[in-house]
């Protein structure tokens, strides 16, 4: 039986996918929901790393477009940030809409939904920095923590108004207060 397989050739099978109908793709139907716990139901719309990294890139960092995202040095592969860009429109905590001068770039902007997770993304920080080595100075963990109630009344001030201003520089300095 060896030597049969030893006679045969090695060949190579090319699928080469020639319609553009990936990027129209209507979204994925909801599956049931795993259980009816509120926990559960959150972590299937925004649970997984990428979705809440991008919450928290347009929440604190400023990001706006694809572009914005992928440097913001996560390191996300296109596919997948276009993938849970999809999934936090539909899931309604995000919304895009076309650039003025350049239709074919979106510029997202949460949503209230979307605004909401403020305090969850706070306490995600203020937990990692202070339990794991992240970093972050104690001084501006405990900054953050003692000012919690200011910087979520400034982050919602600068949702309100469409503030583009990030709170946080790609240097990982804060710019707030």
């Amino acid at each position: 039986m060896a030597a049969e397989y030893s006679r045969l050739k090695p060949f190579t099978c090319v699928l080469q996918v020639t319609s553009d109908s990936f990027s129209k793709m209507p979204a994925r139907a909801k599956s049931k929901p795993r259980s009816r716990c509120p926990v559960s139901v959150s972590l299937e719309i925004f649970g997984d790393r990428w979705s809440l990294l991008l919450v928290r890139d347009m929440m604190i960092r400023g990001a706006r477009n694809f572009k914005d995202f992928q440097n913001s040095g996560e390191r996300i592969a296109s596919n997948v940030l276009a993938g849970r860009l999809r999934r936090l429109t539909a899931a309604g905590i995000i919304a895009g809409e076309a650039e003025g001068t350049d239709g074919r770039r979106i510029n997202y902007r949460l949503t209230e939904k979307g605004i909401d997770l403020a305090p969850a993304l706070l306490e995600l920080l203020v937990w990692g920095a202070r339990h794991e080595n992240t970093g972050v100075s104690c001084a501006a963990v405990e900054q953050l923590a003692k000012h919690r109630q200011e910087l979520l009344g400034e982050v919602r001030r600068r949702w309100q108004q469409g503030d583009p201003r990030p709170l946080q520089a790609k240097s990982g300095r804060w710019l707030w207060p």
